[in-house]
């Protein structure tokens, strides 16, 4: 079958659902500043859907910089990539900030996240090497695996005799091919909340011998004494050999970087294929994104504003009996029992009458008969945000206990 008919006739598992869902439930359309309230239909709601978490995405200082530095050099300069004509002080000074911010010799920058994270661990292995990974990663680092040439294992989540048992395997492979073996877990689990048990993993890694490889996209800012991200809150910061994250979770913008060993951090400058034949970064990312870590590195009160309203919100929902799994970070998931169908409904339910926008997970990311409500505290969220938050969930799990959404069938919203 060409290609342009097999794609009329399968739209793939969410472009089956475009024509009732887009606008509503898929492609969602805010509208507004970035806020703990948002515009959404035509009303305002409580937002619980970005990664905004110490508000920095909106602050004025923010702001007041990066229109300050799109008038002063525009959104094009520097011009290139990097390697070539793309290179500046700005740049290399933003590195050694970023680097010495998460304790480690070097860092660089990539335009994207998960271009970035993708890139760099198709970078870092060759054929010979085996690979390692908490099966719950996030897409981009999966994406990054599958583009590995050699040997890939994937380990229960966070179970760490199946870790070790995977690394002993790829310990073997990697021995008889002269390669060496890649470990990869998170700092946080961007869906269920629950940190990655690097302190264990890196406890394997003296006892067998392995590069260590963290992708901390929702720990930096946000966890450890500093803000340094989740291996400085389980103190081992320095067992970690490459470090990511991006900007787009605390630090409310664009963009990311690596960190590590100058070898390490050489290697990917020279090596990564997407940033080699990328224009480089703007300069509009560069200097904002200095501001705000900045801020972060100067106002611990927006990561105390934070974690005010991230133990307010978990502990009421707690009180009121309902299920965060294992979250010991902000990202807060609320576990129902509830069928696919009734999802629509609780969606709905939520932004028109409860006024309440976060997002809905399904089966299969979860099992079935289970819906999954995440929601992301940041440090703008008032104490009636999270009141009114508690209120609406309780009257949604009202009426999926008592089968109300079951009886009305598939909720369809178009707003296309």
């Amino acid at each position: 079958m060409k290609i342009v008919d097999r794609i009329k006739e399968d739209k793939g598992p969410l472009g089956n659902y475009a024509e009732t869902s887009e606008g509503y439930y898929i492609f969602p359309r805010l509208e507004g500043e970035l806020a703990n309230r948002m515009q959404f239909n035509g009303q305002e709601v409580v937002m619980w859907s970005i990664n905004n978490y110490l508000g920095l995405a909106n602050h004025p200082e923010v702001r007041k910089v990066d229109a300050e530095v799109a008038a002063d050099w525009g959104l094009g300069y520097p011009m290139g990539s990097r390697m070539m004509s793309g290179n500046s002080t700005q740049h290399d000074e933003f590195e050694s900030e970023l680097a010495e911010f998460v304790q480690k010799e070097a860092a660089v920058l990539v335009n994207f996240g998960y271009q970035g994270i993708m890139s760099a661990v198709e970078c870092i292995v060759n054929r010979r090497d085996v690979i390692v990974y908490d099966k719950n990663c996030h897409a981009c680092i999966v994406d990054g695996v599958r583009m590995h040439a050699g040997k890939r294992f994937s380990f229960l989540h966070n179970d760490m005799d199946s870790c070790e048992k995977q690394i002993i395997a790829a310990k073997k492979i990697a021995a008889e091919q002269g390669g060496d073996v890649l470990v990869i877990s998170e700092g946080v689990f961007g869906m269920q909340g629950d940190q990655g048990k690097l302190k264990e993993i890196a406890e394997l890694k003296h006892k067998y011998g392995f590069c260590f490889m963290v992708d901390d996209a929702h720990g930096f800012g946000t966890l450890g004494a500093t803000g340094a991200g989740a291996g400085e809150e389980q103190g081992v910061q320095d067992d970690i050999d490459i470090y990511f994250s991006t900007f787009a979770k605390s630090m409310g913008s664009i963009g990311a970087f690596l960190a590590g060993t100058k070898d390490i951090v050489q290697f990917l400058k020279y090596n990564m294929r997407s940033q080699i034949f990328a224009k480089s970064m703007p300069m509009t990312q560069v200097l904002g994104n200095r501001k705000r870590l900045q801020m972060l590195k100067t106002m611990p009160e927006l990561k105390e504003n934070l974690w005010k309203n991230v133990d307010l919100l978990q502990s009421r929902l707690r009180e009121e009996g309902f299920d965060l799994g294992k979250t010991n970070s902000c990202v807060t998931p609320v576990f129902l029992s509830g069928e696919v169908a009734e999802a629509t409904h609780v969606v709905y339910d939520l932004r028109e009458n409860h006024r309440i926008f976060c997002s809905i997970v399904i089966y299969p990311v979860i099992p079935k008969g289970m819906l999954l409500l995440r929601l992301i505290p940041t440090a703008t969220h008032t104490r009636e945000d999270i009141e009114a938050t508690v209120k609406a969930f309780i009257a949604i799990r009202d009426n999926l206990s008592s089968g109300e959404y079951k009886k009305r069938g598939l909720k369809v919203q178009n707003l296309a």
